[in-house]
């Protein structure tokens, strides 16, 4: 699906999906602490952790929610053993995964 104008006009990154799905620890910012454990890029399905801001996960193609909830799991785990910081989720995950 190709993107609207006035979808455009307010989607700097013109991807169709993103979410930034965990809060900001107080005194770090999820983004650095996601980039600094090397998940830039990290991908499950059609889910991804953005190349241009690593606090947002992307729809790069037909992810499932099940692939956003693997991402989120997989990058708050590794968080948490690179840096002892424990993510929170923003989001509210409702239904089976």
């Amino acid at each position: 699906m190709s993107l609207t104008a006035a979808e455009k006009k307010n989607n700097r990154w013109n991807i169709r999906v993103r979410e930034a799905p965990l809060k900001r620890p107080e005194g770090y910012f999820a983004g650095k602490l996601i980039m600094d454990a090397g998940l830039r890029g990290f991908r499950i399905g059609g889910a991804q952790v953005s190349e241009k801001h690593c606090g947002f996960v992307i729809n790069v193609g037909n992810a499932s929610s099940a692939d956003v909830r693997e991402v989120i799991d997989e990058v708050r785990e590794r968080v948490k053993q690179q840096f002892g910081v424990t993510l929170e989720p923003e989001v509210v995950f409702l239904g089976e995964f």
